[in-house]
């Protein structure tokens, strides 16, 4: 791990906006000559440098470049640190050039404070040449925090055994990041689809996806029970009266939750209710605690979104900002606060360049609720830059370690996308599309093997997400066992796994 710099914007200080996409053979000076880090050139050995968890640190210096190396790594979070002072209220820039010792990983600036920890910025690390990571936070009080740098990676350690329960010497086992693993339907499960003419219900379409997602072992989002906006609702229920429409609500949730209970990895009960309130105005605003109740008790081990555009992706909308979606979660879990709830995000940009920084505080602020993450709709509205902005985002979104997954919002049809496409009508790639399959490379669709050893076990670090395993032994030819294993941040380092063959 290579030197950094933090500085910040304070008193005489104006911002440099100066930055690196290039990974370089030798850093460059640090911003603001290194601001408030003590030894930001390590001149001085280890001076004001710390190991942080359980690494080891050593100064080092290669080709004219003195860095620190933190070595003996056994947690994403164990780095090198430096205790920093942060006044309350201030804008702080960071800014770190790191390299590491094996292919691209994502790196993350945290933040240890008293109020939790902040995110400071992210990047894609590479072996044998320097990156730099660049980002900043506002400091919420006035305080000592610990600056340091965590790798989303997870360590999982797979042991074969036999059917006796004992270790299995030499088995070969390989581990498959899936390349999409959880789809959602774009309007084949909404309300208008469903119920176009009153008491004609009909699922058929969406029946008919779910069976082709489970075949192909895709987990699906229930998109939706309910959608607030007035624009998108079935044409017959403008007419019914307060107490008939109450009586179509209460069909709807038990007839679509009750049919594809326990077959989904989330619902999204009612869509959009911080820009919209349809169902509030007509039926009183407790409408969204009474569906998200009622959504658990039919459905109770399912989790429930909340499903919201520019949260993230456009500042100037005030509607959807973290703290007024928090303040809606708040307000759902006033009628049950064990609901199972997830943060759902939209994710329709502009055809602005992404404001990242932006983006980045909001997840942070949303992060702190401790609720599962997920980008729902991701898309880049149509123009020159597009799949260059939509990388940024992809990019970014990944290396936040509290996001669970991100669903693209770029189903074919041959009239066209809704703004965005991956593929043209003959299934080529797009300049997006493109992206996706570079991207997907880089974070692990290639296959990570081993044997075990004397006592059955495999160890290895490899990143987030879903994968298919295969373990094979050379006793048992021609019999191979395949298991789906789901590799995310847990409170506890190491993922242990035993599979009997």
């Amino acid at each position: 791990m290579g030197f950094l710099t933090l500085g910040f914007e304070a008193e005489a200080l104006s911002y440099d906006y100066s930055a690196s996409i290039e990974c370089l053979a030798h850093p460059q000076k640090p911003l603001y000559n290194g601001g408030i880090i003590q030894n930001p050139e390590l001149n001085d050995g280890l001076k004001g440098w710390i190991p942080f968890g359980d690494s080891t640190i050593e100064h080092r210096e290669s080709l004219g470049n003195k860095f620190v190396v933190a070595h003996s790594r056994n947690k994403p979070y164990d780095s090198v640190s430096q205790k920093i002072y942060l006044r309350k209220g201030l804008h702080y820039s960071l800014s770190a050039w790191i390299q590491v010792s094996e292919t691209n990983v994502p790196i993350t600036a945290v933040v240890k404070t008293t109020k939790g920890y902040k995110f400071g910025g992210a990047i894609y690390a590479e072996p044998n040449c320097w990156s730099m990571l660049k980002g900043g936070l506002i400091a919420e009080t006035t305080e000592v925090a610990e600056l340091y740098f965590e790798a989303r990676k997870r360590k999982v350690v797979v042991q074969a055994v036999d059917k006796q329960g004992s270790p299995l010497r030499n088995a070969s086992i390989s581990l498959t990041m899936n390349r999409f693993t959880v789809t959602a339907f774009e309007n084949e499960m909404k309300w208008y689809t469903n119920e176009n003419a009153q008491g004609n219900e009909n699922y058929n379409d969406a029946d008919g996806l779910l069976q082709y997602a489970k075949k192909n072992n895709i987990g699906v989002r229930g998109h939706n029970i309910f959608w607030d906006d007035p624009s998108y609702q079935p044409s017959w229920i403008n007419s019914l009266s307060p107490d008939q429409l109450n009586s179509a609500v209460e069909k709807r949730v038990n007839s679509i939750v009750a049919r594809y209970k326990g077959q989904l990895i989330g619902w999204d009960v009612v869509n959009e209710n911080l820009h919209f309130s349809f169902f509030e105005n007509k039926l009183g605003q407790n409408f969204s605690p009474r569906m998200f109740n009622e959504a658990h008790n039919i459905d109770g081990q399912t989790t429930l979104f909340l499903n919201e555009y520019n949260t993230i992706e456009d500042s100037r909308d005030g509607l959807p900002a973290p703290p007024k979606y928090i303040q809606k979660i708040r307000e759902i879990q006033s009628l049950n606060k064990q609901l199972p709830l997830g943060i759902g995000l939209e994710s329709h940009f502009p055809n602005s360049p992404p404001n990242l920084p932006y983006m980045r505080a909001s997840l942070d602020t949303l992060a702190a609720t401790g609720l599962p993450i997920w980008i729902t709709e991701l898309d880049v509205a149509s123009q020159p830059n597009q799949a260059g902005y939509f990388e940024q985002v992809l990019r970014e979104a990944h290396s936040h370690p509290t996001i669970r997954g991100i669903v693209l919002w770029t189903a074919w049809s041959p009239q066209g996308c809704y703004r965005m496409c991956l593929t043209d009508n003959n299934f080529k790639n797009l300049p997006t599309g493109d992206v996706v399959d570079k991207l997907l490379n880089e974070w692990g669709k290639t296959t990570v093997s081993g044997t075990t050893d004397e006592n059955g076990f495999l160890e290895t670090t490899i990143f987030h997400g879903d994968y298919e395993m295969e373990i094979s032994h050379p006793v048992k030819k021609n019999y191979t066992i395949t298991h789906q294993m789901q590799v995310h941040e847990f409170k506890k380092s190491t993922q242990f796994i035993q599979l009997s063959i």
